[in-house]
């Protein structure tokens, strides 16, 4: 048996309420850090509740991209990308459920399955450049916004699956990147921008 054939057993496209849970919580912790701001002199400033630059929005763009990149995770039908996103769902649905059965004594049932949209060979295009990208600057982010970028992934790969709601950020983020995907072919091979 190979490396890849035991990961392969190991991944999965459904999405459980634990799952789900998790996805939740790891997107709750995030606002609620952002919201009460990270503590020290600009936690202790503003107005109530710490206030002033503690809830500064830019804060949030690693952890949103993060959620940005574990959608195109999602929407990549294979690759290394595809099998760590359903690795991530079944660690998620596995954990989550260990700790639903743990503290409700109820299982945890199916939600959705990996529907995120495809990426078409366009949209491949812009994963591949950001994951270039990102390999290569990876030493040039902080540990903080490392870990942010993290915690968004995960959660990207859990909500960004199936219907409702949590499917508008599948519906936005790939679509968009098969559009700028088709954009740079159109303009920088061919040579029409529009």
């Amino acid at each position: 048996m190979t490396a890849f054939a035991a990961a392969a057993g190991m991944t999965t496209s459904t999405l459980t309420t634990a799952g789900l849970a998790v996805g939740v919580g790891l997107l709750a912790v995030e606002h609620v850090r952002w919201w009460r701001g990270g503590g020290g002199a600009a936690a202790a400033g503003g107005g109530p509740g710490g206030g002033g630059a503690a809830k500064d929005p830019k804060a949030l763009i690693p952890f949103w991209f993060g959620v940005a990149f574990g959608t195109l995770a999602v929407a990549c039908p294979a690759g290394m990308l595809g099998t760590g996103a359903g690795f991530l769902r079944w660690g998620g649905n596995g954990l989550g459920g260990w700790v639903m059965s743990t503290a409700t004594g109820r299982d945890a049932s199916a939600v959705a399955n990996a529907s995120a949209p495809a990426l078409n060979e366009n949209g491949a295009i812009v994963v591949t450049a950001l994951v270039i990208v990102l390999w290569l600057l990876r030493k040039q982010f902080a540990k903080v916004i490392k870990g942010k970028w993290w915690r968004g992934v995960w959660s990207g790969t859990l909500l960004a699956i199936g219907t409702g709601t949590f499917a508008m950020i599948g519906n936005i983020v790939v679509p968009g990147a098969n559009d700028l995907g088709a954009w740079a072919i159109n303009g920088l091979v061919h040579g029409t921008l529009l």
